[in-house]
């Protein structure tokens, strides 16, 4: 039953829309990154949410340390006293991790859309619509073979991983920063491994993957990299926006 949903609703969509486009322009990887901006244009609004909801989780975090020492041995005052800081701050410590939860279907859906597209003829789930190309040429550019395993490509989505997670991750706590410091220098720590981590691991899962979905992923975390990027920009503009004569109102 499962399985006929992820078919019938992102499967076979994504396949037909893969091939239409085929048709039009026949370029796998000129149609992967127009499927690239179609999903993220769906996916703006939630993408938004997740990247402003993460910001503000990392800008809370000296003050959530403060609050795990102050409550400690009170488990119940300490999740009360940590709803009451996301409630203040309008916080929505989920809100990250809902576009996540829609795109990993989508990969896996576009992995199997790629691994039929670029590796068989196999159209019999194409819509009545949609025209039968009998083959699809998997050279992007005319030489670059998306059904292959692609270093480029692996190393390029681990790059725009690193610069991403670099971008959301805390600075290191100043020295007159008090007690506090140990807190958010560990916190600096956890981040600072995560930088280095999350990119050798997509770098490795890239090496297995065909260079298409590689190239879909580059291209995916490259576009949240500057959706991101525009983000810290506004609100960075608006803080100064709000600044007179050294006083934040």
């Amino acid at each position: 039953m499962l399985g006929q949903f992820f078919n019938v609703v992102l499967y076979r969509p994504l396949f037909n829309g893969f091939v239409a486009l085929y048709n039009i322009i026949p370029d796998v990887g000129i149609v992967i990154l127009i499927i690239t901006i179609i999903i993220k244009l769906v996916l703006y609004p939630l993408t938004q949410s997740s990247i402003k909801s993460q910001k503000a989780l990392n800008d809370l975090q000296p003050k959530m340390e403060e609050i795990k020492r102050k409550y400690k041995d009170n488990q119940q005052q300490l999740a009360a006293e940590t709803m009451k800081l996301y409630k203040e701050n309008k916080v929505n410590p989920f809100a990250s991790c809902l576009p996540l939860l829609i795109q990993m279907p989508i990969l896996i859906a576009l992995y199997y859309v790629l691994r039929s597209g670029l590796a068989s003829n196999n159209f019999d789930l194409l819509y009545s619509f949609v025209k039968n190309p009998e083959h699809i040429n998997t050279l992007s550019l005319g030489f670059i073979d998306l059904s292959k395993r692609s270093v480029i490509f692996a190393f390029l989505a681990g790059g725009s991983q690193f610069l991403q997670t670099k971008m959301m991750m805390r600075k290191k706590a100043p020295a007159v920063a008090g007690a506090g410091a140990k807190d958010e220098n560990m916190m600096a720590m956890m981040n600072k491994q995560m930088l280095y981590f999350m990119p050798i691991l997509t770098v490795f899962i890239g090496f297995q993957l065909p260079g298409g979905l590689t190239l879909y992923w580059f291209l995916s975390t490259l576009f949240t990299t500057l959706q991101q990027l525009i983000i810290f920009k506004k609100k960075n503009n608006t803080l100064a926006g709000n600044i007179i004569e050294g006083k934040v109102e």
